[in-house]
């Protein structure tokens, strides 16, 4: 099967140099898509998936950097390469702090470009490694829920008469949610979200296959769930200030 290709955000107000820069990754077997404005940015990413943002320093509603403020406060990530006629220090300082991946300063050269926006590409890659879920990773240490300690390095459950389960990814994302989460309702849409991620395709059905995974594994070690409720038709809650009364359903 064909690697997908990533797709590049480029914002950048001067039209042709725009076209340019999207004809050549385009030919490096890159998706692009063109904005010469911040504001259409943010709509795009709010609601889609880009693997990288080639961004202006100078645009003309707002700053580059003032876009990637936005963008934080709206909690939206992807990776970010500041391209800009400007090559001074105070201002590639200010970019990668800001947390940049890198700062190309124009002229620039093709080649090199697209070999920048590779090694970032890579980079971001490379920082998921640990990730199993959007939401969990394998480097997070042990915690209790519902009377078993979680450990995520070695993704099982410990429970108190000794025995240990082993539990899928997907099992793991769904109790990381719900422990970072206690005593607030959490609808199913934004579980879905938070373990698969904002732009994937789950049904509410198949996160109820996991939901059962995860009752099966407590009840099979007689491990009570009583702070885990279905609130029905909208979603669950990990009642960590009530330990008792009516189970899960």
């Amino acid at each position: 099967m064909a690697k997908p290709k990533p797709l590049i955000l480029i914002v950048e107000d001067d039209k042709q140099i725009a076209q340019m820069i999207s004809e050549q990754l385009e030919s490096a077997g890159m998706l692009t898509q063109v904005y010469h404005r911040a504001a259409n940015v943010v709509r795009f990413l709010t609601n889609n998936f880009a693997n990288l943002l080639l961004l202006d320093v100078n645009l003309p509603d707002q700053t580059g950097f003032a876009l990637v403020e936005e963008l934080k406060r709206s909690n939206i990530e992807v990776p970010i390469i500041f391209l800009t006629g400007d090559d001074s220090e105070i201002y590639k300082v200010k970019g990668l702090e800001m947390g940049g991946d890198d700062y190309i300063t124009k002229p620039f050269s093709f080649p090199e470009l697209i070999a920048r926006i590779h090694a970032v590409l890579r980079r971001a890659e490379t920082a998921m490694d640990f990730h199993i879920t959007k939401n969990a990773t394998v480097a997070q240490e042990p915690y209790p829920f519902c009377g078993a300690t979680v450990n995520p390095i070695r993704m099982e459950l410990q429970f108190p008469n000794g025995a240990s389960e082993k539990i899928g990814r997907k099992e793991l994302g769904i109790i990381t949610y719900l422990a970072q989460n206690p005593n607030t309702v959490i609808t199913r849409r934004s579980m879905i979200h938070a373990v698969w991620g904002i732009h994937a395709d789950v049904r509410s059905r198949s996160l109820d296959q996991y939901i059962v995974k995860i009752r099966s594994a407590f009840t099979d070690n007689g491990a009570s769930l009583d702070a885990f409720k279905t609130i029905h038709g909208v979603g669950y809650i990990y009642n960590t200030e009530e330990t008792s009364g009516e189970a899960a359903t």
